[in-house]
C-alpha cells in the first residue's frame, strides 16, 4: 500500500516489516527509516542474513530443532544424557530451557500443540517421530515441557497416554510458570526451578 509522501520502496518495506509479530505500523516505520539511514552494507548484510536463515537452516532429523546440520549440536553431543528427552512446543522453548542449564539430556520439538480450534491434531505435530525415537533408544524418562495453557496441558496428557504403556517414566515440568505464560519469556531462575521440580503425570 502506497503511503502518501513516501517513495514506493520505503512504503513496501514498512508494509513487510509490519507483518512481523509484535511490530505495528509505527514501529515498522521506525525500523524502515533506520535501515534507510544506515550504510548500504548494513542493509546488504541484513538481507543476506535473512536469506541465509531461510536457505541454510534445516530441521535436525532426530530432535526436529533448527540446525545447520543433522544431527544437530545437542543430539551429537556424547556428553548429553541419552536416557532423558525433554519435549517442547517450539525451538525457542528449547533455547530457553538450555539457558537454565538444568537439563542435560536430549530434546524433541513438536512444532506446536494439539488445538482443535486451530485445526491442529496429533498428526500435525512431530509425535510419531517422538514415538519412533523412544522405540530405538534406551530412554527412561520423557519430560513434557509444553506451555501451561489449555492446549499445552491437553498435549501433555495425550503424550503421557501414549508413552506410559512403553514403560517409560513421563514427567511434567513444575508450574513455576504462570498459566498462559510462554516458556521463551520466562526468566532463567524460574525456568530452572520448573525443570528441577517437575512432576509425574
Amino acid at each position: 500500500m502506497r503511503r502518501s509522501g513516501l517513495p514506493e520502496s520505503i512504503s513496501r518495506l514498512i508494509e513487510e516489516l509490519s507483518k512481523l509479530p509484535g511490530i505495528g505500523e509505527k514501529n515498522a516505520t521506525r525500523l524502515a527509516f533506520h535501515i534507510f539511514r544506515s550504510p548500504k552494507i548494513y542493509s546488504e548484510n541484513l538481507a543476506q542474513a535473512i536469506t541465509d536463515a531461510k536457505t541454510k537452516v534445516i530441521l535436525c532429523n532426530d530432535c526436529f530443532n533448527f540446525a545447520s546440520e543433522s544431527p544437530c549440536e545437542i543430539c551429537s553431543d556424547e556428553n548429553r544424557d541419552n536416557f532423558s528427552i525433554c519435549v517442547v512446543e517450539e525451538p525457542l522453548d528449547q533455547l530457553a530451557i538450555e539457558k537454565s542449564r538444568e537439563f542435560k539430556g536430549k530434546y524433541h520439538v513438536l512444532h506446536g500443540v494439539i488445538s482443535p480450534i486451530e485445526g491442529v491434531g496429533p498428526e500435525d505435530l512431530k509425535i510419531k517421530e517422538l514415538l519412533s525415537r523412544l522405540e530405538i533408544n534406551e530412554v527412561k524418562e520423557v519430560i513434557v515441557a509444553t506451555n501451561p495453557s489449555v492446549e499445552g496441558e491437553a498435549t501433555a496428557l495425550y503424550l503421557s497416554k501414549l508413552i506410559k504403556p512403553l514403560g517409560i517414566e513421563v514427567s511434567r515440568i513444575a508450574h513455576g510458570i504462570p498459566m498462559g505464560g510462554d516458556i521463551e519469556y520466562i526468566d532463567e531462575i524460574t525456568l530452572g526451578k520448573a525443570i528441577r521440580d517437575r512432576k509425574h503425570i
